[in-house]
């Protein structure tokens, strides 16, 4: 069953915020960051002001300071300036997710280097030596077996030539 959609056209905008921020909340984030996020993901302009971000989202400037610094830290927004403007605005990369897999490589890489220091400090046949040892080898078989940016982009192109070979279904 899929999910009921917005009223009209005219609400589209606050369902889909409303609705990415749920899903964005379950995983253990900011609401009002996964409301930036789903605003910055459906915007056509050139770049959102804090100030506007603020109002329209009905948050305060320093929400929208803070969990914009954090986006563009995660590498979800990026931050601009528009010439002869002293104010920063805010877009989302027109390949997100693209992104999302490089910094997710790079957890996996970390978390599998942990994992690997970790092992000289568990002993072998131990609970927690398996645990560790499933650890560092998911990151390593995630790595190793899903070439994710490179199927992402295989994807896309798939798509944009219209070969769609590969389309998911919702």
């Amino acid at each position: 069953m899929s999910e009921p959609g917005p009223r009209d056209a005219t609400h589209f905008a606050e369902w889909f915020v409303e609705r990415f921020a749920d899903y964005w909340q379950t995983v253990g984030a900011s609401r009002i960051e996964g409301r930036i996020a789903a605003y910055l993901l459906i915007d056509d302009s050139a770049g959102v002001s804090a100030e506007h971000l603020a109002e329209a989202l009905g948050a305060s400037r320093g929400s929208v300071s803070t969990y914009t610094r954090r986006l563009v830290a995660r590498g979800f927004v990026k931050l601009v300036r528009k010439p002869g403007d002293r104010a920063h605005y805010f877009v989302m990369d027109g390949d997100v997710w693209g992104g999302f897999l490089e910094t997710e490589q790079h957890y996996l890489a970390s978390q599998r280097a942990l994992a690997t220091r970790a092992l000289e400090y568990t002993a072998p046949g131990g609970a927690a030596h398996e645990r560790v040892l499933n650890m560092r080898d998911y990151m390593g078989w995630i790595i190793d077996n899903r070439m994710l940016r490179s199927e992402w982009e295989r994807f896309k192109t798939d798509r944009d030539t219209g070969r769609d070979t590969a389309r998911p279904t919702p």
